[in-house]
């Protein structure tokens, strides 16, 4: 649905602070002297989430699999370059462990019925889902709590609040990160950390462009009748979500006006759980 590990586009590119800018408005540096580290950084969302800290004046680490990508990333904004794959511990407990900032956001879909899908496949999105944010926020808290500031987005998805057919690995995944992530936010609230979940419908990635053909063989219907009968069946705005716009709640959630607001998850469904 939203966060991807695979290559593509996603955010548009850097433009330079805004002079005068208030804190919380777009240009403002109001996160200069911040580490953040995002993963899935390389395309959809997390680029988007890359290019929106380091525009608030964030250095950033660009965390994916896709090489080539991700050093493009991180050489337009400036950002250093970590390559890992998510789905082997070590290389989630090698990453940095200085961050100010974390967003977990890699992941990666498979689309079949419970009882065809491949128990490898559904270990192999735990990996990446689950443990890796786990193994992360493990290795970064202490350098949060330390310096009694931290600030850590989740990328969710509408699927950790509500489940879909054919999706089993997926909606599990994303309700076990809303769990973590409430974990967090009780066990970091008294040393200035806060934990949300930004939790959209479908967004405009690579990962939602990869899934039109498996949901057409999955609902028997034309790839051309995905997005509307499928995707947007339940929402009342009728279009998919732009990362930016994911972006700019993640930027949010990490400006000086919301250090109040920990334990939650904000819907970006269009109305998919006003139902």
């Amino acid at each position: 649905m939203e966060s991807t590990q695979s290559p593509g586009s996603g955010a548009a590119g850097t433009a330079g602070p805004a002079a005068g800018a208030a804190p919380g408005e777009p240009g403002a540096r109001f996160l200069a002297g911040r580490t953040a580290l995002v993963t899935g950084a390389a395309s959809g969302i997390g680029r988007a989430c890359a290019v929106a800290l380091a525009e608030a004046g964030a250095d950033v680490y660009v965390v994916d699999i896709a090489a080539a990508a991700a050093k493009e990333v991180a050489a337009e904004i400036g950002g250093t370059l970590c390559l890992a794959d998510l789905s082997d511990p070590a290389a989630a407990d090698a990453l940095p462990d200085d961050a100010d900032i974390v967003v977990n956001n890699a992941g990666l879909q498979h689309v079949a019925p419970l009882h065809e899908f491949p128990p490898e496949r559904f270990t192999l999105i735990q990996r990446v889902m689950v443990e890796a944010p786990f193994r992360i926020l493990r290795r970064n808290l202490p350098h949060m709590y330390d310096r009694g500031w931290g600030r850590i987005v989740n990328i969710s998805s509408v699927h950790g609040l509500r489940a879909s057919p054919y999706k089993s690995a997926y909606v599990v995944a994303k309700h076990a990160l809303e769990g973590l992530s409430k974990t967090v936010a009780l066990e970091g609230a008294a040393h200035g950390v806060t934990s949300n979940c930004v939790s959209p419908g479908y967004v405009r990635t690579p990962l939602v462009e990869d899934q039109i053909a498996q949901q057409a063989l999955a609902h028997g219907i034309p790839e051309a009748d995905v997005v509307a009968r499928v995707m947007l069946a339940r929402t009342a705005i009728k279009r998919l979500i732009e990362p930016e716009e994911v972006a700019a709640a993640t930027l949010w959630l990490c400006s000086p006006h919301t250090g109040y607001i920990t334990g939650t998850s904000l819907p970006m469904d269009g109305g998919w759980t006003a139902h």
